[in-house]
């Protein structure tokens, strides 16, 4: 579901790019009044080629103004497109933790486990780590294959290699055993702690 959720997300952030840089571009063409040949094959008929010069002209903007039909689907067009770019920054300001997790009991009906107990089991066994001064540890993805993102804040002596294999093998290791699940994926981000320079004398 991240992985999705990030690739629509640099998809529409590269559409919508290409567009404003496309858009913005006409417009600085147009305003700078180029002579016809700098136009650069153009044709004929080209909005914005001129200073003055609109997209649309005013005969194509009022062509449907007074049917009965036009603002209604205008409003609602403008309507839905609002409402998606609402959920599309929703949806990135979400934190998409998990509730719970389902484990199998061995009774054939499971129980569940709560994320948040699972991710402070993980942030707290990992905080105990040499070389860690920080965690941060969030379960994403479904009830049945949850994922652990782990942020890290590393001390200055510590070793990034060390940590992290420490981490896969006790720690994560540990939650997935204690949850009965056959993998558990964990994503880390490590960044170093900023500290005063010591004086030596």
């Amino acid at each position: 579901m991240f992985r999705i959720r990030r690739t629509t997300n640099r998809v529409l952030l590269g559409l919508a790019g290409v567009v404003l840089f496309g858009t913005g571009g006409a417009v600085l063409f147009g305003g700078l009044d180029l002579p016809a040949k700098w136009h650069l094959g153009l044709p004929a008929g080209w909005p914005w080629s001129r200073p003055g010069e609109v997209l649309l002209p005013a005969d194509a903007r009022t062509r449907w103004t007074h049917q009965g039909w036009w603002w209604p689907v205008v409003i609602a067009a403008l309507a839905v497109f609002v409402l998606l770019m609402l959920w599309w920054l929703l949806s990135q300001l979400r934190r998409h933790r998990l509730p719970e997790i389902l484990v199998d009991s061995g009774d054939g009906e499971g129980a569940e486990l709560r994320g948040r107990a699972l991710a402070a089991a993980v942030a707290a066994e990992t905080e105990s780590l040499d070389g860690v001064d920080g965690v941060g540890v969030l379960l994403t993805g479904s009830r049945t294959a949850p994922q652990v993102r782990a942020l890290l804040a590393l001390a200055p002596h510590a070793d990034p290699g060390t940590v992290l294999r420490r981490l896969s093998h006790e720690a994560v290791a540990h939650a997935r055993h204690s949850a009965g699940l056959d993998e558990l994926p964990a994503e880390v981000r490590l960044r170093a702690v900023k500290h005063r320079p010591e004086r030596v004398s």
